[in-house]
């Protein structure tokens, strides 16, 4: 049994050696308590991981589930066209050829000496119509062609407005653009109201019959609205813009060049290739963390022996060992994907691309089938990582024991205060005490050597 060594001299004891060494005793008990706190916060930390882990898996999980329902746009020619699609397209070959690139509608006024000395003298109102909508806005008194810009761009007209410095002896140049392309959305006119200042009707005034309110400041088309044009299969189509989201059912057509070009669409096998090799890689990061934390021996692992983890690594084993149903595909490893001698798994990329050439339909339904492997991964995914999941019962659990340890500290806490004090009373106490009956002894060691006179 250890003891306590208080040094004590003629000056007495030292109390607060001897109570700090005492209180050491006592405190025993919270310091227990706070290696059971740490330890528990390491445990949520690491329940925290295996969490990040677990929403990896299910989202390589979800990205594989949309990849099996997605299809690839490939042209031939890609300067003439880009081309995506989505889940709701067909199989198919097209061929495409561009004759008119949509372009949006632009103007510009006359140029001015300075893009910040006043034009107006008078407010104006300007009609603006777009696309058949017409459209008020105010031009204050004294505008320059910035504020011109400015109250153009504040109105939201569907025209975008700009000043351009084209280098001349009047450099400063109003121009329009439509802010969207095509015949339909071009300007139609640009007029101002009766009572207007004159030199806005000069700067602004448009109208597309004669392109030209007066000789002097014309406001004049630069590019003209125009549709795209283009035939698909030898069907003629034109739209207003060129990025075509309607010809092909789930195709979106992207044209940037005047060409031909063929589009296939088919089903996207890389992106699935890709999804599953994600898949499998999340897979095993999770599967390897929860073999490392409930290891034993000399590396045991954080939560070693835990039930929480070991039902998950059940729960999964149970999952990939069960074939899905519902097809002539029942086992992962019939589409490459394959467990290892140390428990992880393997994508082998050139069988899971036969099995999708074979049989796409099949391939998908061994994943995403009610019964199938992505579809049942997902749902113990979900019930893993959600907020009332099985890893958030668990850290709550914790949490709660972590609250009572720092309840029962508290009530501890208040009890080694009044100890202490208790303690350092006492041994002060004492220390009075042992200093008076030493000042006694000295005094009749005093008197006896002197003989008592």
């Amino acid at each position: 049994m250890a003891t306590n060594s208080v040094s004590s001299t003629s000056a007495g004891l030292d109390v607060p050696a001897l109570v700090e060494q005492l209180m050491a005793t006592e405190r025993r008990p919270i310091d227990t308590l706070n290696t059971k706190i740490s330890t528990s916060q390491i445990k949520i930390s690491t329940f925290g991981t295996v969490k990040g882990l677990a929403a990896d898996f299910q989202a390589a999980l979800q990205g594989l589930n949309t990849s099996l329902t997605g299809f690839s746009a490939t042209p031939s020619d890609t300067s003439v066209v880009s081309a995506s699609a989505d889940s709701t397209a067909a199989a198919g070959n097209y061929s495409l050829n561009v004759t008119a690139l949509a372009q949006a509608h632009k103007l510009a006024a006359a140029g001015q000496v300075s893009d910040t000395t006043a034009i107006s003298t008078g407010a104006s109102t300007v009609t603006f119509s777009v696309g058949g909508v017409s459209s008020d806005i105010t031009i204050a008194a004294g505008a320059t062609l910035q504020d011109i810009r400015t109250a153009i761009n504040a109105a939201n007209l569907g025209v975008t407005a700009t000043v351009i410095n084209d280098g001349s002896g009047t450099p400063f140049r109003l121009a329009l653009s439509s802010d969207a392309s095509g015949t339909s959305n071009a300007i139609n006119s640009i007029t101002i109201q009766a009572g207007g200042d004159a030199a806005i009707n000069d700067l602004l005034a448009y109208n597309p019959t004669t392109n030209a309110p007066t000789p002097a400041i014309p406001m004049a088309q630069t590019v003209a609205a125009q549709d795209a044009s283009f035939t698909l299969n030898g069907i003629l189509i034109t739209k207003p813009s060129n990025a075509v989201t309607d010809a092909i059912q789930g195709v979106t057509l992207n044209l940037s060049k005047i060409g031909t070009s063929d589009v296939v669409i088919a089903r996207d096998t890389a992106a699935v290739s890709k999804a599953a090799s994600g898949l499998v890689d999340t897979y095993n990061a999770l599967s390897s963390k929860l073999k490392t934390l409930t290891a034993y021996g000399n590396t045991a692992g954080a939560l070693a022996g835990d039930g929480t983890l070991r039902m998950m690594q059940d729960q999964l084993r149970s999952i990939l060992n069960t074939p899905a149903t519902g097809g002539t595909l029942s086992t992962l490893s019939e589409v490459g994907i394959g467990f290892q001698a140390d428990g992880t798994l393997k994508l082998d990329t050139a069988k899971l691309n036969t099995a999708m050439a074979t049989n796409f339909s099949d391939v998908t339904n061994l994943f995403s089938s009610a019964g199938g492997f992505a579809t049942r991964l997902e749902t113990w995914a979900t019930g893993v990582v959600q907020p009332t999941g099985l890893i958030d019962q668990h850290t709550d659990n914790l949490n709660t024991t972590i609250n009572s340890y720092n309840e029962q500290i508290r009530t501890l806490e208040v009890k080694m205060t009044a100890l202490q004090k208790q303690y350092t009373k006492t041994y002060t106490d004492l220390n009075t005490m042992l200093m008076s009956m030493n000042s006694t002894s000295t005094y009749l060691a005093q008197q006896f050597a002197s003989g008592g006179n």
